[in-house]
């Protein structure tokens, strides 16, 4: 039911960053096939001893960059916080920061400054991104400020280890941390360089998003939502669309440190250095505009007309016995007041377990819902009561009411949310310090059949859970019937009016376009939105505020890409292609020149 995502992993990260000059050298632009130091191409050829004393003598006089350098990158991730949403046309200004990103990179000297350089850039972007996880903790949840905006930066430097990851592993797979040789000569922006920071950055996010039960919010291809590279989206999902992202940075820092390189260097081998990875570039936005004209999917159908509800009650006081009786009255005035085809309240618009549902309200619904042909799908609490009257395996469940039929339709969230709807091992103390109603609950199957709205099979998903766009793919993938609409029913009024509820909308945008499917969202405060298949906004709620949102939406039939393969094509492609650099990049390039030196 909660769904604050307070996820804290206690980790402390200590470095020892040894203050230098307060600069560092710029970037030169070496040939393609020649990694060595300047002061090694103007060295005469040694014996293997005398290389080998070379390397160790570079590793000694290796630089430590100026704090200023990380303080810089942390400073340029807040910046990419203002890519997403409620940004306008954040995609460009995506391309633009991870462009700046990447440069800063091959600014480093060595392994350690490249992961700092990461880790620092992650911090930034997510201590500022999330920062409305410090709003559910106090305001709502009743921890001390102190100990919640501890949390956050805890959190935070916990999520910047995946940028920090990857660019680890990309110095390794294509700069100079392998082979040692780092002196004063930063990485160089070469091809495989370019291929390998898109895909260590891809497989970061990727592993962001699956490790601890994942938490991939600010994944860099949301930002894209509406933006030049959203084509990729129903191909490659939302981390494919992060690793077009990355490449084509890195291809613009290549062709521009080459073009530098051209006032020492002239002809047509240097005009080409510069132009071809220019050109990609441009050729790969342009395929993402032109991708984004291609309908992979067919509507399918009769349109349903829907009544999405916003209650728009207050947080602190939904749990109370005054506030439960409030939200009861407020959504069986809502849920009745005209019928529709579909009406969706938000997630436990009926805050109670559902055999404590008061009579009335139950009787009420039924009875609309049986004289106007409507269905009803309402959030609120599941469990089991035993034969001694114990109720067990709470869960947190929409219910589906069908006209005509008796029984009801019951989805169980599947992905629940740390310290909001189970308690992690070794972390009951915290969640000791909030004051949050509810604690473990039991887990739904990870595909449950669709609802069935007069035969047009609806997908439904509480919460966070459609911020995993795989478990969504493979929802619409691996159903007997596949559904042609896809439903989000949440609460985020535990984030006050922050960022989350506009960065929650581009996330939903993101599923539609993965899919091919419109998405409905009934929110409690908003933002309660219609989305078509294209990922495009047709109609929203003003936020923070109480009433309906009619829609009419057209189901859809179809399988894109994505669905069909899910996360396996960019996860297998940056695999490949970290191991291509690894194997064939400088490090593999310097081991070979060092057996050669030796053998003379």
């Amino acid at each position: 039911m909660a769904t604050h995502e307070n996820a804290i992993v206690a980790l402390v990260a200590q470095s020892a960053l040894s203050a230098s000059k307060p600069h560092f050298t710029a970037p030169r632009m070496a040939e393609p096939i020649d990694t060595r130091t300047r002061a090694e191409a103007r060295a005469p050829k040694t014996t293997g001893t005398a290389v080998s004393a070379s390397a160790a003598a570079n590793g000694a006089e290796r630089r430590a960059l100026p704090v200023w350098h990380y303080l810089a990158a942390a400073g340029l991730g807040a910046l990419n916080t203002l890519s997403f949403a409620p940004t306008p046309h954040g995609g460009w200004l995506a391309i633009a920061i991870f462009a700046l990103f990447y440069f800063w990179l091959t600014c480093t000297t060595g392994w350690k400054s490249a992961l700092f350089t990461g880790w620092a850039f992650g911090f930034g972007n997510f201590v500022s991104g999330v920062w409305w996880l410090y709003v559910s903790m106090h305001f709502y949840g009743g921890m001390p400020a102190v100990l919640a905006g501890a949390a956050l930066v805890l959190f935070s430097l916990y999520l910047g280890m995946y940028p920090a990851l990857a660019a680890l592993v990309w110095s390794f797979c294509a700069g100079h941390a392998k082979n040692g040789r780092s002196g004063d000569l930063p990485f160089s922006p070469t091809w495989h360089g370019a291929f390998a920071f898109a895909s260590a950055w891809a497989l970061g996010e990727w592993a962001r998003g699956y490790v601890f039960t994942g938490f991939p919010w600010l994944s860099s291809g949301y930002a894209q939502v509406g933006g030049p590279l959203a084509g990729f989206a129903p191909v490659v999902g939302v981390y494919g669309v992060g690793w077009v992202l990355a490449l084509v940075a890195a291809l613009i820092v290549q062709a521009c440190l080459r073009a530098r390189d051209l006032k020492r260097r002239r002809g047509a081998q240097a005009s080409a250095a510069v132009a071809t990875p220019a050109l990609i570039a441009v050729a790969v936005i342009a395929a993402g505009l032109l991708l984004s004209l291609v309908s992979w999917t067919q509507p399918s159908g009769t349109p349903l007309t829907v009544r999405l509800l916003q209650g728009n009650i207050k947080q602190e006081m939904k749990f109370s016995e005054s506030g439960m009786i409030d939200a009861l009255a407020e959504f069986q005035k809502l849920i009745t007041e005209k019928p529709a085809d579909l009406v969706v309240t938000p997630e436990t618009a009926v805050p109670v377990l559902v055999q404590e549902i008061p009579e009335k309200f139950g009787r009420d619904i039924r009875a609309f819902a049986d004289g106007t042909g409507t269905a009803i799908l309402f959030g609120a609490v599941g469990g089991t009561i035993t034969p001694d009257g114990r109720v067990i395996d709470y869960t947190n469940s929409l219910f589906g009411i069908t006209p005509g039929q008796n029984g009801l339709y019951r989805y169980d969230k599947h992905h629940l949310v740390p310290f909001g709807e189970f308690v992690p091992w070794g972390f009951r103390w915290f969640v000791n310090l909030m004051n949050i109603p509810l604690g473990d609950f039991a887990r739904g199957a990870p595909v449950q059949p669709p609802f069935l709205v007069h035969n047009q099979p609806v997908a439904v998903d509480i919460c966070y859970e459609d911020i995993f766009g795989e478990e969504i793919a493979r929802t619409v993938r691996e159903n007997p019937v596949s559904p042609g609409v896809l439903i989000n029913s949440t609460n985020l009024a535990w984030f006050g009016d922050t960022i989350a509820l506009d960065q929650h909308l581009q996330i939903a945008r993101m599923r539609s376009l993965e899919t091919g499917r419109p998405m409905l969202r009934a929110t409690n405060t908003g933002a309660t939105a219609a989305i078509d298949a294209r990922g495009r906004v047709i109609a929203r709620l003003p936020t923070f505020t109480a009433g309906s949102l009619d829609v009419k939406v057209e189901g859809t039939s179809g399988f894109t890409p994505y669905v069909t393969s899910g996360n396996n094509t960019v996860i297998a492609v940056s695999l490949l292609s970290l191991a291509f650099g690894f194997a064939f990049g400088p490090a593999f390039k310097g081991r070979t020149e060092r057996r050669q030196a030796s053998t003379k």
